[in-house]
């Protein structure tokens, strides 16, 4: 016979169950805008149900920098300033980049992506948490 203990753990594990507190799917990015999502055949999630967290969406980062600009034969790094009576202007220096700058990250979903998401309670809106990559 189980003791007083196990039966109060049984039935805590069964109210939590019961409730349905949240649930892990995986769904695929059918329209990047508006953002809509396919979890099932006949369920599509569109963009008022859904909560991006910061892996899956763009967005903007403050960053303090301190390098110098650099000829990369992958990068075209190449610029101008305004010439300065200067006749022959070489427009592939280097010089100090420094200060405080504000970059934009790219992390916008893509049609075709798998990302895992999961259910808040109640079921009506789904947390996007991020990418599944194969």
């Amino acid at each position: 016979m189980p003791s007083l203990i196990e039966i109060i753990k049984q039935a805590a594990v069964e109210a939590v169950t019961a409730s349905s507190p949240c649930a892990v799917l995986l769904g695929e990015v059918v329209s990047a805008s508006p953002l809509k999502v396919r979890v099932e055949q006949r369920l599509t999630l569109e963009a008022p149900h859904l909560i991006l967290s910061t892996l899956v969406q763009d967005f903007e980062v403050d960053m303090t920098v301190d390098h110098f600009t650099e000829n990369d034969a992958f990068l075209d790094t190449t610029h101008s300033h305004p010439l300065t009576g200067a006749a022959n202007f070489d427009s592939t220096h280097k010089h100090a980049y420094s200060g405080r700058k504000k970059f934009l990250v790219h992390l916008g979903l893509k049609v075709g992506e798998t990302v895992m998401l999961v259910q808040v309670q109640g079921g009506q809106k789904f947390i996007v948490l991020d990418r599944v990559r194969a």
